[in-house]
């Protein structure tokens, strides 16, 4: 809070000038509390939506966003794949699947082709997208080092295996 008082008139009649300042006590701001949640569904969005937001910082240098990157990380390892295959091992669904791998067909960095069936897509990497991917790696890498510190080992091998649980308790129907 701020409070200016000018315009002091003293008993001689000169206007005088007096700026008063005060300052309230800061408390932690309240935008970076983390508070706990009831659900455990909204405290596992909030964590995502964070730290892709870290990862996404760390990845700007590359010009990347972790989005793309998990495309591109999750195709150089498992090569020709089909997309329906490659949204059930990233959980995504098609349309969100769709929209990203356009980007990324524009781009350049993966290719399609069709598949055994008419409706199957295959999708690999190009040659560009495996240097996209390889570039932006050490940047990835350092968002990773930068998590696992704060969680310790012990944190990140926890985190780690409770979100494949959960992941795989959601996915059963």
């Amino acid at each position: 809070m701020y409070m200016h008082v000018l315009g002091c008139r003293n008993i001689a009649k000169t206007v005088r000038s007096m700026y008063i300042q005060t300052m309230k006590q800061r408390r932690a701001n309240p935008r970076n509390e983390i508070v706990s949640l009831p659900c455990g569904c909204a405290n596992l969005r909030r964590a995502a939506r964070i730290v892709t937001q870290r990862y996404d910082q760390n990845l700007q240098p590359a010009g990347i966003k972790t989005t793309q990157f998990t495309l591109l990380q999750a195709l150089t390892r498992a090569g020709n794949i089909s997309q329906g295959n490659l949204g059930d091992l990233l959980g995504l669904d098609s349309t969100t699947l769709t929209r990203t791998l356009a980007l990324l067909r524009r781009k350049g960095w993966i290719q399609t082709k069709p598949g055994e069936d008419r409706r199957e897509v295959r999708l690999t990497l190009t040659a560009e997208g495996r240097r996209k991917y390889l570039s932006a790696l050490r940047y990835w890498q350092s968002a990773q080092r930068q998590l696992r510190g704060v969680l310790g080992e012990a944190g990140w091998k926890q985190m780690m295996e409770s979100t494949i649980l959960a992941a795989t308790f959601a996915q059963q129907r």
